[in-house]
């Protein structure tokens, strides 16, 4: 198991992860960093916990929303390519859930 340290908000965090997956949690802390600036921007500086809360949000959000074009593309109510850009938001989705039960276990 490999063992890859974050930084995100002047913070490190060392997590583990499957071999070969240290890239892929890298890009996904760029994610969360990224929401981490946005609020900073918009909402000025505010304790750890509360940011990582608001970031988590905004991604919750931006998945709920991925979600519901997912449903609407496997109803048929949409493109091909829109189809095919639900059917991979989908599998990234998975992924994302699959790495974060990961981060949970003991």
């Amino acid at each position: 198991m490999a063992q890859v340290t974050l930084r995100i908000n002047g913070y490190a965090y060392t997590i583990g992860c499957r071999d070969g997956e240290e890239q892929h949690l890298v890009a996904m802390s760029r994610e969360v960093e990224q929401r981490i600036d946005t609020i900073k921007s918009s909402a000025g500086q505010s304790g750890e916990a509360r940011m990582l809360v608001m970031a988590s949000l905004l991604m919750a959000d931006e998945l709920h929303e991925l979600r519901q074009r997912l449903s609407a593309a496997q109803s048929g109510s949409v493109s091909n390519g829109e189809a095919r850009l639900g059917r991979r938001l989908s599998r990234m989705a998975k992924r994302a859930e699959e790495i974060a039960a990961g981060l949970e276990a003991p």
